[in-house]
């Protein structure tokens, strides 16, 4: 299916979705609790529903009302054998392979779409050496077997931040204290501190060291019931279409969450947008923008909507760091410099990154390469289009963001599903 952008004014308030960060690791953190422990506000994203999937077949119960999951984790990792089907979803996949590793489940992990492509060399590396056995082809479907040991693992801190945070999970599961340590510079530390916080908020404890964490054995998760936080990367796309041509408030980004996306209102006042905040809500206003220069290391899920906001820039825009980025569904700086070169702008891929010169954006056709941020960042273009979008794979938000249409119309939106 696809999706008509119409162009539009932005206007009202919105309320930001539940993290889908924050969901996938709570549902986790309930599952390893024993017991019985709700999650609130839950969006039944695909990808949410993967990681509810997968810790029911690692022994887990789930169900969903309104909008408040309740998990029961006591009769978490009974069985001997299970296989998890993590859809198109990486945190899935990388969050679970060291937990059922920890609870001695021999785990098949099959998934669909880009990520049987996506590398898990960092587990193929430390796992084995701790007693986890991988069986493979290379990619998906892996099969692991054995019980994973505690000790050291070593793991360079330039990757994706899923390795460090699904280790994180599993280690407190262990008899023997480990620690994880880096042997490059970390990156997307907002995203392992996020997991730090939410195993806390479940009675875990981790320590942070000068090489990395040293987490204790024998620990317990405790059941809990457990508040999301608003989703600042999708809050981004209102956000950016507020500075582009209107005023776009959100509701429900906190500022102080552990989310490093946070820093969207931040780089928008940079850009030149006039943004009010508060404790937990963001207006942006029109106003004249400028290009800038963004290093995007700890905030790479950013890029689209930054891409967006500068294509309206005077100047040049640099975003630097992103290089991970060819790793998601879609290689998404390729595929963000083709939704602005589509339109009418002028992108051009770096290495690491995208270079834009800032100017106007018509309209036109898009190709959503199956990745719900280049959806989205089109349908944040169309608030400074004077022609129409017309983006393939319309339903694709469903990946992260279900209520995606619905919100956006209702803030002045105008999308429309065409077969």
């Amino acid at each position: 299916m696809n999706v008509l952008f119409h162009p539009f004014t932005p206007k009202g308030t919105v309320a930001a979705p539940p993290s889908k960060s924050d969901v996938h690791r709570a549902v986790i953190c309930a599952a390893l609790s024993g017991g019985v422990c709700t999650v609130s506000p839950v969006a039944m994203s695909e990808d949410i529903k993967a990681t509810i999937g997968c810790v029911e077949a690692l022994g887990a119960s789930a169900k969903l009302s309104g909008d408040v999951l309740t998990v029961d984790g006591s009769r978490i990792g009974e069985q001997t054998a299970a296989e998890l089907d993590c859809g198109e979803s990486g945190s899935t996949l990388r969050f679970l392979i060291p937990v059922a590793a920890a609870l001695g489940v021999n785990a098949t992990f099959v998934g669909r779409g880009r990520l049987p492509e996506r590398p898990l060399g960092v587990y193929t590396d430390v796992l084995p050496k701790a007693g986890v056995a991988f069986e493979s082809e290379g990619g998906l479907p892996l099969t692991i077997g054995g019980k994973l040991k505690s000790g050291v693992f070593r793991v360079p801190g330039d990757v994706s931040s899923q390795f460090i945070s699904g280790l994180l999970f599993a280690l407190p599961l262990l008899r023997g204290d480990s620690d994880i340590v880096l042997t490059s510079p970390v990156q997307s530390v907002g995203y392992i501190n996020m997991t730090v916080r939410t195993m806390e908020r479940f009675g875990v404890e981790v320590d942070v060291t000068d090489m990395g964490w040293h987490v204790r054995g024998q620990q317990r998760y405790i059941p809990s019931d457990y508040r999301t936080d608003g989703d600042w990367s999708q809050a981004a796309f209102y956000m950016t279409a507020g500075a582009i041509n209107g005023e776009i408030t959100v509701d429900g980004v906190n500022t102080d969450s552990a989310q490093g996306d946070r820093r969207i209102a931040a780089l928008l006042r940079e850009f030149g947008a006039e943004v009010i905040q508060d404790a937990s809500r963001v207006t942006v206003k029109k106003s004249s923008l400028r290009g800038i220069t963004i290093d995007v290391k700890n905030i790479p899920d950013l890029v689209p909507a930054l891409a967006v906001c500068a294509a309206f820039a005077h100047g040049t825009t640099r975003i630097i760091n992103a290089a991970r980025l060819r790793l998601k569904e879609s290689d998404r700086l390729q595929t963000t410099a083709a939704l602005i070169n589509a339109l009418g702008g002028k992108a051009h891929e770096l290495p690491d990154g995208l270079e834009i010169e800032g100017g106007s954006i018509w309209g036109g056709f898009v190709k959503g390469s199956n990745d719900h941020r280049i959806v989205m960042a089109a349908a944040a273009c169309a608030a400074g289009c004077d022609e129409d979008i017309l983006c393939t794979d319309a339903f694709s938000v469903n990946k992260s963001y279900p209520d995606f249409y619905r919100d956006y119309n209702s803030v002045g939106g105008k999308a429309e599903i065409k077969e």
